[in-house]
């Protein structure tokens, strides 16, 4: 049961990180973005990800389990591209600036 309650928070925080890079993306801009924010929830991620690999009870259920994995994955990968639209984004604004 708790693997589902994990599952449920997993999927409810990366149904918004497709919307957010989609808008990051259109947007062009950095303004509104907060990089220590976007790092923080990405290393979040790591964090939650290195303790799926430390749970030895999870790890000897890995091949009924791998899901839950799948989706902190997901998650980091689409942070990770939030990221690097956001650096994107920083350039795009200084060259409009100057």
């Amino acid at each position: 049961m708790s693997e589902i309650l994990e599952i449920i928070m997993i999927v409810s925080f990366g149904a918004s990180w497709p919307l957010n890079v989609i808008k990051s993306y259109k947007a062009r801009t950095a303004k509104g973005k907060s990089l220590p924010f976007l790092l923080l929830i990405f290393f979040g991620y790591i964090a939650g990800i290195a303790s799926k690999f430390l749970n030895e009870a999870y790890m000897a259920s890995f091949g009924e389990k791998w899901y839950v994995l799948f989706f902190y994955f997901l998650n980091l990968i689409m942070v990770g591209i939030d990221l690097c639209l956001y650096v994107r984004n920083v350039n795009l604004d200084k060259k409009r600036d100057n």
